[in-house]
């Protein structure tokens, strides 16, 4: 499932504090979104319906959990991004982010060494 930019911003929220009541979640996002008490919890509510997020109605106030991990999120947003935008070739993609930005010969060694272990 591909997040929504607005979706990472909550689950960011979710992550750092490992689970949150409606309150301590709108503190934490209100410097970054402007978001008020009903549009998180509006957020909340929708990212629950998809699975994204656990409410834990058994104690008052609710608290917010994240149902996945950050990473298990990296990885579908790069293995997403990696097919629809390079049919799925990491050596395409790779190879582009080289050719616009060079890497210091720190880098270059680090990712030989990286690709020695892989056995590409």
């Amino acid at each position: 499932m591909s997040l929504s930019e607005r979706e990472w911003t909550v689950l960011d929220a979710l992550w750092k504090t490992g689970g949150a009541e409606l309150g301590v979640l709108v503190n934490e996002l209100l410097a970054e979104t402007g978001w008020n008490r009903n549009t998180v919890h509006t957020y909340l509510t929708r990212m629950e319906a998809k699975g994204l997020v656990r409410i834990d109605k058994d104690v008052t106030p609710h608290v917010y959990y994240a149902t996945t991990d950050r990473e298990s999120c990296q990885k579908n947003e790069r293995q997403s991004f990696l097919s629809r935008v390079y049919s799925g070739s990491a050596g395409d993609l790779i190879a582009a982010f080289l050719k616009e930005e060079p890497i210091s010969a720190e880098e270059r060694e680090r990712l030989r060494r990286l690709l020695d272990e892989m056995e590409v």
